[in-house]
């Protein structure tokens, strides 16, 4: 699975599902339990990558100003349905976490943000595949820290400097 099949897949799935993450999990899994194993893998490492890729404190910035406050494990979520979110979104999300206020419709606090179901479907799918657990995936892992500079992501007036155009749509 190439890239460009990664993020088709990616987006197939979140339209059919019509923005409701839990759905789009459940849809991505099954388009997967139509691929073989080795797929399923590949497709995980896609995954895999780009989530790490996002562990940046501005990301986790951009996250605490959408979701009023971002922990540890809400950051992990968020993530996932950054990725969830397509190509364009995540990649402009990495290069200006700012640009989401442009990048994203609405944000519903309650249904958006939220991927965490996103992160488990191709574990899922592939144990119901093979019966057992992925293996390794053989990329590196995720930096023992963020990357980028280390800042209070729960600051409200930091988050309002660092974001202006996220925290005037979706701040305060």
């Amino acid at each position: 699975m190439d890239e460009t099949e990664f993020w088709d897949m990616i987006d197939s799935t979140r339209s059919a599902a019509e923005g409701d993450p839990e759905e789009h999990a459940d849809l991505l899994t099954e388009r997967l339990l139509q691929l073989d194993p080795d797929a399923v893998l590949d497709f995980a490492r896609h995954f895999e990558a780009r989530y790490n890729r996002a562990y940046r404190w501005d990301l986790w910035g951009a996250a605490s100003v959408l979701m009023d406050g971002a922990g540890e494990e809400s950051f992990d979520y968020f993530r996932c349905w950054l990725i969830g979110q397509g190509r364009e979104v995540f990649e402009g999300a990495v290069h200006d976490p700012d640009a989401l206020a442009e990048l994203l419709g609405d944000f519903d606090e309650e249904l958006d943000g939220d991927g965490e179901e996103l992160g488990y479907a191709a574990d899922e799918a592939y144990e119901r595949l093979t019966g057992t657990e992925a293996p390794e995936l053989g990329i590196p892992p995720q930096p023992g820290e963020p990357e980028g500079v280390a800042f209070d992501v729960t600051d409200d007036a930091e988050l309002a400097a660092r974001y202006p155009r996220l925290w005037d749509r979706f701040g305060g």
